[in-house]
């Protein structure tokens, strides 16, 4: 019994290799000296080995340990019939050595092994920990049913389990019931200014109610006792970004980072906004930064594959872009830099396989919407990239971002490429500051040789905001009407913001080399280009530079 006191000590204090190597030795003595252990203290030796091994990441040996004790007290219980040879709160208990198993499979990346060990436990036995742990498996396995069972009998035990709270809300469980079932009589739930705010906004989040969950987000950090919280900072990041809100989002999710370097949450969002914005050394630096924060989360692998994809290193973006899956295989994020590292590397069937799965999850994520659209254009599969983007209208809502989706679309086909030109228009009425939506509607009136409507759109729009790409395609407009002074200077000032606009440098080239005429401008032949390169940009580059590619 002192080595045993001497072997508990030992774990108590944290000395987990010591304990692995005392163990081991005093198993394998007791063979030879029964008398050395107990019933109990053998089974808890086993344990304490075990639990030694998973803390020092052996977990293979770790669960086969923890599989030896449930064996061993098996066999001596049934042996000793009615009497109790572990007595309870001296050892540990049966159920839990089962979590430490799930545990180990979990780490050994042996899910459905893991799943069965928790289903072994009886519904009246799991704990909390338990019954999240069945939730989360059943909710990444689309169980939903059995996730919310669970999520609700987390709550039950513990009213304040926000990430259960926040899982029925991912599962469409109303805001007023998660509310009710977070009401705790020991607490005075009237003084926690922002516990309804905060389901609310959530609930608005998953229901892609965004301005809604903005505007609650919005109130909790400025009326509440939550102010600068990083937990309600990063979900309104997030909902300004999934409203196509690039700016604020950017703002936000910077403050975030001040606020918390430590933290990974919301940092891959924070790192496609930076990309977006082409600021490739802040991009580097968060990079280098969150590596050395958290391996173990998706989040900054994901931010170093944008990074390597900004940099055009389209194999590290694969292998950062695999971790990122090979961690979080539901995570909507490491699913869609997967889709994009694969579009940039021309794997399009892949691409579309993991669009697919995010779009499955969520199909009201623009970009999986996008990357699907992409894919099947790229594929020359029209009807079905069609038959998506009219399917985002209504389940996006007819915003700015989905109608110049759609009309983009529409553009490939010459027999519905007139029905383009109104969507454009109700896009620009509904967000006159998307340029996207001009730069489509501008290259419609290209084709279509109307001129004097392209200038003018272009010169409105040129009024009330800068764009390099807004003055490259001026100059292409004015340099068709014979305006070829000015249009060397739309050309100048595009370059001058943009150094590698290459259709800044050749509109210029080509006014310069013949300033009479118009006629070097091949409309037809130019919209053709334009059209084959549309299929063949980076899906990254029309993540990041929405602005750029519609």
């Amino acid at each position: 019994m002192a080595l045993f006191e001497q072997l508990k000590l030992q774990y108590e204090q944290g000395l987990y290799t010591d304990v692995s190597i005392l163990a081991n030795m005093m198993l394998l003595s007791s063979e030879s000296t029964p008398d050395l252990l107990t019933f109990s203290t053998r089974y808890q030796t086993l344990v304490y080995y075990a639990d030694s091994l998973s803390n020092l990441k052996d977990f293979k040996k770790a669960e086969a340990i923890y599989k030896k004790a449930l064996q061993f007290r098996k066999s001596v219980a049934k042996s000793k019939g009615k009497t109790q040879p572990f007595p309870m709160g001296e050892v540990t208990s049966e159920v839990d050595v089962k979590y430490k198993i799930y545990l180990c499979l979990t780490n050994l990346k042996q899910h459905s092994q893991a799943a069965a060990v928790l289903d072994s436990i009886p519904a009246k036995q799991r704990t909390p920990c338990i019954n999240m742990a069945i939730a989360k498996l059943n909710h990444q396995n689309g169980n939903e049913r059995v996730a919310i069972t669970s999520y609700k009998e987390v709550l039950r035990e513990s009213p304040f389990a926000v990430d259960a709270a926040l899982g029925l809300l991912t599962l469409g469980v109303k805001a007023t019931e998660v509310a009710a079932m977070m009401v705790n009589n020991s607490l005075n739930v009237a003084t926690i200014d922002w516990l309804s705010l905060w389901i609310k906004g959530h609930s608005h989040l998953h229901a892609n109610e965004l301005a809604l969950a903005i505007s609650t987000f919005k109130q909790i950090d400025t009326k509440t006792s939550l102010k600068d919280c990083t937990e309600v900072l990063v979900p309104l990041g997030e909902a300004h970004y999934y409203n196509g809100d690039f700016q604020n989002a950017l703002v936000v999710l910077e403050r975030v980072h001040c606020l918390d370097p430590l933290s990974v949450k919301g940092m891959d969002v924070y790192g496609i906004l930076l990309g977006r914005e082409k600021k490739t050394q802040e991009l580097e630096n968060l990079a280098n930064h969150l590596s050395s924060v958290n391996e173990y989360a998706p989040e900054p692998w994901i931010v170093m594959g944008y990074h390597s994809l900004s940099i055009k290193k389209g194999g590290r973006a694969s292998m950062f872009s695999q971790k990122a899956y090979s961690l979080a295989p539901r995570y909507i994020e490491a699913l869609l830099l997967r889709g994009t590292v694969l579009l940039e590397l021309k794997k399009t069937q892949e691409a579309i396989t993991y669009f697919g799965e995010a779009y499955k999850m969520c199909s009201t994520r623009y970009e999986a919407v996008k990357g699907l659209v992409d894919c099947y254009l790229i594929m020359h599969r029209n009807r079905e990239a069609v038959a998506i983007a009219s399917t985002a209208c209504k389940q996006l809502g007819q915003t700015a971002r989905a109608l110049t989706l759609y009309a983009n679309v529409l553009t490939k086909d010459p027999l519905s490429a007139d029905k383009a030109k109104p969507l454009l228009e109700k896009a620009l009425k509904q967000d006159p500051t998307y340029l996207n939506a001009v730069f489509l509607l501008a290259s419609i009136y290209e084709q279509e040789r109307l001129y004097e409507k392209g200038i003018e759109l272009l010169k409105k729009h040129i009024e009330q905001q800068t764009s390099g790409k807004l003055h490259q395609m001026l100059g292409d407009f004015l340099a068709r009407t014979n305006e070829h002074e000015k249009a060397l200077q739309h050309f100048s000032i595009a370059l001058n913001m943009d150094p590698t606009n290459h259709k800044a440098a050749e509109g210029s080239q080509r006014v310069e080399q013949n300033p009479e005429s118009s006629e070097s401008y091949d409309v037809d032949e130019m919209a053709d280009s334009e059209n084959e390169a549309d299929l063949e940009e980076s899906e990254v580059e029309a993540v990041w530079s929405d602005v750029e590619y519609p």
